[in-house]
């Protein structure tokens, strides 16, 4: 029985375990219109620019070949209590974790190099009229 409790006690600790991968909630309000400067870049498909200042290490906004834009949080899914800003890799089809050697695909986020397992975290993207919105 004392094995049994041990055991049940074991099992308890392990699954309330911290989740490393979680990267903090916090508010995201970028708002420019599509003629700023800074956004130069997303005038055709596959374009990608970073934007510092909001959420964790800044953020990505990225034209897909679709013509959609998303965005996503630069922070690590890999350590992410270390804040590592992912950097944009030339061509923008991918983000790079030079930390780790982590890679993310800019059209869904998702991990497409080890040791990433999780993927960016994606901010909403609206437009409306000339201005383009990113929100959480």
């Amino acid at each position: 029985m004392k094995k049994l409790i041990g055991i049940f006690l074991i099992l308890l600790c392990v699954s309330c375990a911290k989740d490393e991968s979680m990267i903090p909630d916090l508010p995201v309000n970028f708002s420019a219109p599509l003629t700023d400067p800074r956004l130069s870049r997303l005038s055709s498909a596959g374009g990608a620019v970073t934007i510092s200042g909001y959420g964790v290490a800044g953020i990505i906004i990225y034209r897909r070949a679709d013509n959609a834009y998303v965005a996503y949080d630069r922070c690590s899914t890999v350590n992410p209590e270390q804040k590592n800003a992912v950097v944009v890799d030339d061509p923008n089809l991918t983000a790079t974790d030079q930390a780790s050697g982590a890679k993310y695909s800019l059209y869904d986020g998702s991990p497409v190099k080890a040791p990433a397992k999780t993927s960016l975290k994606q901010y909403g993207v609206t437009i409306a009229g000339n201005t383009l919105q990113v929100t959480n």
